[in-house]
C-alpha cells in the first residue's frame, strides 16, 4: 500500500511540474500584470501564439492532477480492518458514603415510635 502511495505522488509531482512548465510558456490573453507592467514587453520576449495544443494540454494536465488526488485518497484512505481499542478511563469510581451529610438538604430520616399499646 506504501508504495502505490509514492507511485501515485511522484505522478502527481512530475504532472504538476509539466503544467507549470505549460501554463509559463503561453501567452497571456487577458494581460494580468504583464500589461499593468509595461505590456509591450510580453509581446516582444514571449510567445507570439498559444495554439489548442497549449489549451488542451493544460485541461488535460489539471484534470490528471484532480484524479490522481481524489484516487490516491480513495486507495491510501481506507480504515485498517482491526477496530482501535478504547483506552479504558484515569478515573476512580465515585464512594458512596452511608452516612447523609450535615450540609444536606434531604431531611433526616428518623424512625417513628408507635407507642406500646395499653392493657
Amino acid at each position: 500500500m506504501d508504495s502505490i502511495f509514492i507511485l501515485l505522488m511522484v505522478l502527481i509531482m512530475i504532472a504538476s511540474i509539466l503544467l507549470v512548465i505549460i501554463v509559463m510558456a503561453q501567452n497571456p490573453k487577458g494581460g494580468g500584470l504583464s500589461s499593468t507592467f509595461g505590456g509591450a514587453s510580453s509581446a516582444q520576449f514571449g510567445v507570439q501564439r498559444t495554439n489548442d495544443f497549449m489549451e488542451k494540454a493544460t485541461w488535460t494536465l489539471g484534470g490528471t492532477i484532480i484524479v490522481l488526488i481524489l484516487l490516491s485518497v480513495v486507495i491510501t484512505g481506507k480504515p485498517s480492518a482491526a477496530p482501535v481499542p478504547v483506552p479504558a478511563s484515569k478515573e476512580a469510581p465515585a464512594k458512596q458514603s452511608a452516612a447523609v451529610p450535615a450540609n444536606s438538604t434531604a431531611p433526616a430520616t428518623t424512625p417513628v415510635q408507635t407507642p406500646a399499646p395499653t392493657k
